[in-house]
């Protein structure tokens, strides 16, 4: 595992941008060649014993991070926990899981058979949270998964990675508010995610998200290649707390949106 925070988060981004070239292009369009303050980023796995949530988490807890809030997503039958760091100014982290058990006995006996395929010490790497795909996939499998869970689709076929990073809006100079920000991404021809609305949330729950939708890259399976969504760009507002500090924590039923940034247009 990794001991040093900011190398964790430099790898985690330079996979995180082959996955999702339009990033580097949203930091100019937003930064003008200025740094990008990353608010989070988020990853995704199964409640499959040895790959679960808590495995994921260790790699962050081993350099500071603490458990912060729990999130449940019933109609897409997940759970997240969120993890913050001592120091303010490195991400959050938001870390979801499929509850396999909720679905089909195909699903659960497709999950099952992908991750027995891994090498047990490979979540213990230190590149683990960045490696992708640790199994034999073919088409027919993953359309199978597709056809119940994108989110199952998705970490079938994409592995382990961030699914997202998450711009600041706070921390940019030039933006005051999400939908300046949002017009800004139209105007240069991003599509932005628009279920339940492109901006997710309000200032009366002090959090304000919008997202692209996810970059298309082709995928190599075991019998075929095909192009799916791979990653995408969030951005996010926040507002003060009674106490002054920002709200740290996430919004359930606007979380529940952006993970619809990944679905097939």
């Amino acid at each position: 595992m990794h001991c040093d925070v900011n190398v964790l988060f430099a790898e985690l981004w330079q996979d995180y941008i082959k996955m999702t070239p339009s990033a580097a292009n949203i930091h100019q369009l937003l930064g003008d060649g200025a740094d990008i303050i990353n608010d989070h980023i988020a990853l995704r796995t199964f409640n499959i014993a040895s790959v679960n949530l808590a495995v994921l988490a260790k790699h962050f807890i081993a350099i500071g991070y603490v458990d912060c809030g729990d999130y449940h997503f019933e109609k897409k039958k997940l759970v997240a926990k969120h993890f913050e760091h001592p120091d303010p100014s490195q991400p959050k982290v938001f870390i979801s899981e499929l509850m396999v058990e909720e679905f089909s006995p195909q699903l659960q006996a497709t999950v099952k058979g992908l991750v027995a395929q891994m090498d047990v010490s490979a979540v213990t790497a230190d590149n683990f949270l960045y490696s992708g795909r640790h199994w034999d996939l073919d088409l027919a499998t993953y359309q199978a998964l597709l056809a119940e869970s994108e989110y199952a689709a998705w970490v079938a076929a994409l592995g382990y990675r961030a699914n997202h990073f998450t711009v600041s809006i706070n921390d940019l100079p030039d933006f005051d508010d999400i939908e300046s920000v949002n017009l800004k991404l139209k105007e240069a021809g991003f599509i932005l995610n628009s279920a339940g609305g492109e901006v997710k949330g309000s200032k009366a729950v002090l959090l304000e998200q919008s997202s692209t939708m996810a970059d298309r890259m082709v995928v190599k399976f075991s019998d075929a290649e095909l192009e799916i969504p791979s990653c995408f760009y969030e951005f996010a507002k926040r507002y003060p707390l009674e106490n002054g500090k920002l709200y740290t924590g996430f919004v359930a039923a606007s979380a529940d949106k952006i993970f619809e940034s990944t679905n097939a247009m």
